[in-house]
């Protein structure tokens, strides 16, 4: 079987599998270092964007790129480059730095790295022609604005699934080029919180939910997304891969995701970055290209622990308009005010015995239990997720209709079978891949009861994967690697956050992950800062250090 088809299914089935080592084996991050970890590249049917225009990407900002000379950007680099966004504010409230310039800054790593030349990325689909105007503004409130968030003034990336007014969105897709929207709630959110939209990150096109056989970071707009640890080497993961790439490289200080299985967890492990996918409802949905509104959330991907509590907490607020989030009820929260490096103490950690192999699981394992954490090595039970394609076939069918019918911009789509029709038209070019999954969703079907059973299997399922050995074990949280239990935590919806943990032989980055019950995110962000602080583990893509 083709090895990228392989590596997809695994993302949404075998991450349902045995846990024992041959299965684990199959899991998307392990097939994922398997076909990598190799001084051989990739091959790629596209690798460039045959769509993005760069005269017109570039337009609104050379007169003002022209001027930030290579003096002031040295500058600006000791004081932005992998800092967090408390040490930028700093900078900032001294006077010595301006959110123009900082603006400014990712706007020429993004024109230097991200496209057309050797060390290109294809991170990046689009900028905010009006990014230096908002950035000028926030330089003359700053000083107005009493106890602002500490998003204020920090440009922020979106992939291109997360509907904003600034520029179109594309889900990656030739479809949807003229999608123009209004903000997503989160959107809405950032920008109340003083946040500015720096652009849009590429992505797997509709999500990794579109064409079975294509690699992860694909999309016909954005082009191929290549990871900076090793440019067609080693994987970007998916489908948040430009949000994880960007961040890694530092063309933008802190990045939103989605994830419906793994989608955060995999590019930021991959791409050594700290990504948290909380529980459903926690964030809205309102305004995001969907796969599945059973399983979807937005959420952070980041440098640090830090700065992911700073956008989780700049997203939060009930949309009434999303029944997760209505059901959830969580209002505007704090969750970085109370991050502080302390010991674990009375902390009880499961780690799956079939990962205790992986050294670099084993060493993170063995900081834990150095920082005071009791840490319980226990066999993970077998456990199936049935029909999980169907279901997310099931919910797209319904939920995509209903995103053009609320949300979209592009009134010549209603459904699949419009999208699908389109490409059709233009099969090389649009879908070099082909849309097998698209043609999946059409031809499935399911009763109401038949559905709703589905849902209620998936989510016991899942659920009894972590909550029996929680009980048993008294633990609070599981450990894993990268999104090898996404899938689990998916259909469960457990939140469950990465951190770096170190590089492999061929310098592939992984992550370790935490999973706890819903709702738990301020203790994760906790557990990883501490894990961070005292490992600080991650390392710059040494090609993008200038």
């Amino acid at each position: 079987m083709n090895i990228r088809l392989i590596l997809f299914l695994c993302i949404f089935i075998t991450i349902s599998c045995k846990n024992d080592k041959s299965e684990n084996d199959l899991t998307e991050n392990q097939l994922q270092t398997n076909s990598t970890d190799t001084v051989e590249e990739m091959e790629f049917k596209v690798v460039d964007s045959r769509f993005i225009d760069n005269e017109e990407l570039w337009a609104p900002f050379q007169s003002d790129l022209s001027e930030f000379t290579g003096e002031v950007y040295e500058e600006v680099k000791a004081l932005v480059f992998e800092k967090s966004i408390p040490q930028i504010q700093q900078s900032i409230d001294e006077g010595k730095l301006t959110y123009e310039e900082l603006a400014l800054f990712y706007l020429s790593r993004i024109k230097e790295y991200d496209r057309d030349n050797e060390l290109s990325l294809n991170s990046v689909i689009a900028l905010n022609p009006d990014l230096l105007k908002e950035a000028r503004q926030k330089d003359e409130l700053k000083s107005k604005v009493a106890n602002h968030h500490l998003i204020f003034g920090i440009p922020v990336l979106l992939k291109d699934n997360i509907n904003t007014a600034a520029m179109p969105t594309t889900a990656g897709a030739a479809a949807l080029q003229d999608n123009d929207t209004q903000d997503a709630f989160i959107v809405e959110r950032l920008k109340e919180n003083g946040a500015i939209i720096l652009g849009k990150a590429n992505l797997s096109e509709w999500a990794y939910f579109f064409c079975g056989e294509c690699p992860s970071g694909y999309s016909a707009v954005g082009g191929q997304t290549l990871n900076p640890y090793g440019r067609k080497i080693h994987d970007t993961g998916g489908s948040s891969s430009g949000s994880g790439v960007a961040v890694a490289a530092n063309l933008a200080p802190v990045a939103v995701g989605s994830e419906t299985s793994g989608s955060i967890l995999s590019p930021s492990s991959q791409n050594s970055v700290v990504g948290l996918k909380p529980t459903v409802g926690l964030l809205s949905r309102g305004g995001v290209v969907p796969i599945s509104s059973t399983l979807d959330t937005p959420g952070p991907m980041t440098r640090s622990v830090i700065d992911n509590a700073i956008l989780l907490s700049a997203m939060t607020g009930v949309d009434q308009k999303d029944p997760a989030s209505k059901a959830a009820g969580k209002k505007e929260n704090n969750f970085y005010s109370d991050l502080k490096q302390t010991d674990l103490k009375g902390k009880r950690f499961g780690a799956i015995k079939s990962l205790m192999e992986d050294t670099l699981y084993l060493r993170a394992v063995n900081d834990l239990r150095n920082a005071g954490a009791e840490i319980v090595e226990y066999e993970a039970e077998e456990i199936n997720l049935p029909n999980f394609i169907r279901l997310l076939n099931l919910d797209m069918k319904k939920d995509l209709p209903e995103y053009f019918k609320n949300y979209g911009g592009e009134p010549r789509f209603q459904n699949v079978q419009d999208v699908v029709d389109y490409n059709s038209e233009d099969s090389l070019g649009r879908a070099p891949y082909g849309q097998a999954l698209f043609l999946g969703i059409i031809k499935d079907s399911a009763s109401t009861e038949e559905f709703t059973a589905i849902k209620d299997t998936l989510m016991r399922n899942g659920t009894r994967f972590f909550e029996k050995p929680m009980k048993e074990y008294k633990l609070d949280a599981v450990l894993s690697i990268n999104n090898y239990h996404a899938g689990f935590a998916a259909v469960a919806k457990y939140p469950a956050i990465t951190v770096p943990m170190g590089y492999n032989s061929q310098n592939a980055p992984k992550g370790l992950t935490f999973i706890g019950k819903p709702f738990t995110e301020q203790q994760l962000l906790q557990w990883a800062y501490t894990f961070e602080q005292t490992t600080n583990r991650r390392k710059t893509p040494e090609n993008y250090n200038e």
